[in-house]
């Protein structure tokens, strides 16, 4: 694996992308960077950062009840929870706080969520948050998964997205293309780097990467 290379944030030194070229393995494509955002999602100075800077984008909007954290994005959502709520985001929660929740997955790969944990998305107006947002699947999962469940997802939270949105559900993002130009995603089946013979570097997920 070669060294990191990195971009900051242009408003907040403590926002920081990390990232790898290569060929790596994603559970929907195959892309050409890794993006390592372990830090931004774990460590406490950069996971505030990271929060801080998210709820910016969110302060104009009127009520959110709950925030569904994908793909380990739970510290960095209480963090924005806290932004929005100190910046006079209401909640129509009866105790007027905003819910942190994520999902869980069934042996199908489908978000599920128990009884006890319904009522965090049902009749509630929920903001989906992810670290990264390339291919769109795990965030179509996602809405698809607020729908059945009766919420309403009024918007996508992520540190980096390809696109602006999923769904018809928009997303607002810390990064994207015009940060990393050269970044692409490709279907499993028609990789270029496989076509290239470009050995694999690493298989990743929203827990991190093995190399090979």
């Amino acid at each position: 694996m070669q060294d990191y290379k990195k971009i900051d944030y242009q408003r907040n030194k403590d926002v920081v992308l990390r990232y790898i070229p290569g060929h790596f393995i994603t559970p929907n494509s195959h892309v050409n960077y890794y993006m390592d955002l372990t830090d931004m999602k774990a460590r406490q100075r950069e996971a505030r950062a990271t929060g801080e800077e998210l709820a910016e984008m969110y302060l104009s909007s009127d009520v959110i009840d709950t925030i569904l954290c994908l793909n380990g994005m739970e510290v960095v959502g209480a963090y924005l929870a806290n932004k929005l709520t100190k910046a006079g985001i209401v909640s129509a929660n009866s105790h007027q706080t905003i819910y942190i929740t994520s999902p869980e997955y069934n042996s199908s790969g489908q978000m599920i969520f128990r009884e006890n944990n319904q009522h965090m998305i049902r009749g509630k107006r929920v903001l989906i948050l992810i670290d990264t947002a390339t291919t769109g699947e795990t965030l179509r999962s996602a809405v698809g998964s607020v729908r059945f469940y009766r919420g309403e997802p009024i918007g996508i939270s992520a540190i980096y997205s390809v696109g602006t949105k999923v769904e018809d559900v928009s997303i607002r993002a810390l990064y994207s293309n015009k940060d990393l130009a050269d970044y692409a995603s490709y279907k499993s089946d028609n990789c270029p780097l496989c076509k290239a013979n470009v050995p694999v570097d690493a298989i990743c997920n929203g827990f991190g990467y093995s190399t090979l």
